[in-house]
């Protein structure tokens, strides 16, 4: 069974790729079609298009990840498959106008999973071991995980390659990877994986994932208007659709916007779970 290291641009899944080499190693990038928050180096977005054979404008992540896939690459040592589903406003397009929530998370579905499952089924197209960046603290979301998982222990992926002779999709459940939890085994935790990456080189952000994520707590989404405010700018123009025109049930990103915090907070004084936290 072949390999393979999910890396989300996160110092936890650099580690991973980093002492527990696999035969392939893969990161999906979430784009979004917003030229005002386009990256700014236009040398390193033609390398980016290169990988991706996709037009890169902008991501809806912190433009650091670009940086952190691109240096660990050269720590590693080995060759990272880059892989792009459709943009962020396409997706949203193509749900009619609805945006994902807590409730119904496609986006991540959709931008990370369903990219790296077809880069998987036209690369290697056999059962693979998974390997994610779970810490020895995350048990609980190992479990989680495990518990999705077919007899075989394998999880499955709804798909369509082909078509009925009714023009329709012909949709599969596909079972392509048994997820392993190498930190988890091997007991490392934040300290030691904070402690690593305190000599690299590699740049990293403050946070991965999306900058604007709903699962985010809404002061700290206040923060990043002030470090991200054109990718932020775009978080709240996505909030004019027809259906569940909003990203959260409390507050619209216009009411974060404006809200004026009494008291300085840092990025530290949030925990994982509070900043969104949907890297694989």
């Amino acid at each position: 069974m072949k390999t393979v290291t999910s890396i989300s641009g996160g110092k936890t899944s650099a580690y991973l790729a980093t002492h527990y080499p696999t035969d392939y190693n893969v990161f999906s990038l979430v784009r979004i079609e917003d030229k005002g928050a386009a990256f700014p180096d236009k040398k390193i977005r033609q390398i980016v298009e290169d990988k991706i054979q996709k037009q890169f404008i902008a991501t809806a992540e912190d433009d650091t990840i670009i940086y952190t896939i691109l240096d660990l690459e050269q720590h590693i040592g080995r060759k990272i498959h880059w892989v792009s589903g459709d943009t962020f406003d396409s997706v949203i397009e193509q749900k009619g106008g609805y945006l994902p929530n807590k409730m119904q998370r496609f986006c991540t579905s959709e931008m990370k999973l369903k990219p790296i499952f077809y880069w998987w089924a036209e690369t290697i197209s056999e059962p693979i071991k998974m390997q994610i960046g779970y810490r020895a603290n995350e048990q609980r979301r190992a479990n989680t995980m495990l518990s999705k998982c077919n007899e075989d222990g394998l999880l499955e992926y709804k798909a369509t390659f082909e078509k009925h002779s009714n023009g329709n999709n012909k949709w599969e459940q596909i079972p392509w990877q048994k997820p392993s939890f190498p930190l988890i085994d091997n007991a490392v935790f934040r300290d030691q994986i904070e402690n690593y990456w305190a000599g690299q080189t590699v740049r990293f952000a403050d946070y991965n994932n999306c900058v604007g994520c709903f699962h985010r707590n809404p002061l700290f989404l206040r923060k990043m208007w002030d470090k991200h405010p054109t990718k932020m700018d775009w978080f709240e123009s996505k909030e004019t659709g027809p259906k569940n025109p909003n990203w959260r049930s409390d507050l619209s990103y216009s009411q974060i916007r404006q809200h004026r915090p009494q008291f300085e907070l840092d990025f530290s004084d949030f925990s994982d779970c509070d900043s969104g936290y949907c890297g694989m």
